[in-house]
């Protein structure tokens, strides 16, 4: 099952339904000491598994201190896992954390049924949600590096003796043969499939590339998975005296894998542009951090980071902490970040944004709650360089004022007999040209 994507074409791998099944029951061990923050995780993957229209009807637990490194549980909890297949009628596992291969081989093995990790379950999810080039490039790059060591597993039940006669098998047994051809069609796969993300990446750096020559500030929106990120964009965007496209925004995980960008162009002349990025989650797979790292280097450009969080979430500070840990792995850190606390809405009472995520702002991006002063928070650091100016400029100096104008924000002009009073922020690159018609 998890080599039929090898051989499928792009429309099909697109629209078809690698997971099936419609029953399923979750097998977690929990070593950690957090019974909260361990019951909240098996949450998460219930609503993982949702987004696959997978119905959970049963959730089975172990208390231990480390995974059994062969069939990630105790043969005692096996065997209960057993009656549950068979009293729920269920028709595939599901395993709160990436099992090894061998994990993976024993436990269909012993329980003769399908098995899924937290790890696949993530990757069929953005399978499903892949709408561009780029984001299907991406997810099979991911899903073929995920099932390249599970392959072998896969062959188990082949011959593995070595024959009498000579021929083609040079006298290996038929299931070596056709793992080392499907190791080596999805290696060959693999390699076609990078070269040609890698055109597309390079495209995206031109992109990024005109972008500074053109002096553009560059504002990032990162945080969980349904944190509200295209929520706070299409609010930022209301703002803007600009075209408003709104970008997709749903209740559910992963809900979108491209990046967005859009310009944003508010009343006081201030710009920018507004990107909106994928969504992380707890044990995000390296292989998909690794293969969206071209869409996420739009965040290492970035002039400022507006970090999304769902302050409904009574775990919200684990879904930070994931967060950053993939920002971590991108080597973003001397980047400026606004936490933005989200869905306030949904909070009882008054919330209060922990002092160690500072600058912060709560805010709701379904309302509109703040979402002024989160504009206000984003110029003053986009701008901070900016400097207050009064200016008289001749009328003969018109051009001069249009650089000026261009180079600014939050300005008013006023007109006297003497030429064009001036009254804004300016950018400290234009100092040489203001000098001459600084007014005191």
């Amino acid at each position: 099952m998890y080599f039929d994507i090898i051989n499928r074409k792009e429309d099909e791998i697109m629209n078809s339904n690698i997971i099936p099944y419609q029953k399923a029951l979750i097998v977690a061990v929990d070593t950690k000491d957090d019974e909260a923050k361990f019951n909240l995780e098996i949450e998460e993957l219930k609503d993982l598994a949702y987004a696959c229209e997978i119905e959970v009807v049963d959730v089975v637990t172990q208390k231990r201190r480390f995974v059994d490194t062969n069939t990630y549980v105790g043969k005692g909890k096996l065997d209960e896992i057993k009656l549950a297949i068979d009293a729920l009628d269920i028709e595939v596992v599901l395993f709160n954390d990436e099992l090894l291969p061998s994990q993976i081989s024993k436990l269909q093995e012993a329980l003769d049924i399908q098995i899924f990790d937290r790890t696949y379950v993530i990757l069929e999810i953005f399978r499903r949600r892949a709408k561009t080039k780029e984001a299907y490039l991406q997810v099979e790059i991911a899903s073929l590096d995920y099932m390249l060591p599970r392959l072998t597993g896969l062959h188990q039940g082949l011959s593995r003796q070595r024959g009498t006669g000579g021929g083609f098998a040079h006298g290996r047994g038929a299931g070596e043969t056709k793992l080392e051809l499907d190791k080596r069609v999805t290696t060959n796969r693999i390699v076609a499939l990078r070269e040609e993300l890698a055109d597309l990446t390079r495209l995206r750096q031109e992109q990024r590339t005109l972008r500074k020559k053109n002096e553009e500030k560059v504002v990032s929106l990162v945080g969980y998975t349904n944190s509200g990120k295209s929520s706070t964009l299409n609010a930022i965007l209301n703002y803007s005296t600009g075209i408003k496209k709104e970008v997709l925004e749903k209740d559910m995980l992963f809900a979108t894998l491209e990046t967005s960008t859009r310009r944003i162009d508010l009343k006081n002349n201030a710009h920018f542009l507004l990107t909106d990025t994928v969504g992380f989650v707890n044990k995000l797979p390296h292989h998909l951090v690794e293969s969206f790292k071209s869409t996420l280097e739009e965040v290492k450009e970035s002039d400022l980071i507006i970090h999304v969080v769902d302050a409904s979430n009574p775990d919200f500070a684990s879904q930070i902490e994931a967060t950053n840990k993939v920002l971590t792995e991108l080597e973003v850190n001397t980047i400026p970040v606004i936490y933005a606390f989200n869905k306030i809405d949904k909070v009882e009472g008054y919330f209060f944004a922990p002092v160690e995520y500072y600058p912060s702002i709560t805010i709701s991006a379904k309302s509109g709650t703040n979402i002024d002063e989160l504009i206000k928070l984003v110029t003053n650091k986009l701008f901070s360089d900016y400097t207050y100016q009064k200016l008289l400029i001749p009328y003969k100096d018109t051009k001069d004022l249009e650089i000026i104008k261009q180079n600014s924000f939050d300005y008013e002009i006023e007109y006297s007999d003497e030429g064009s009073i001036f009254k804004g922020k300016t950018n400290n690159r234009i100092n040489k040209l203001i000098e001459k018609y600084k007014k005191a």
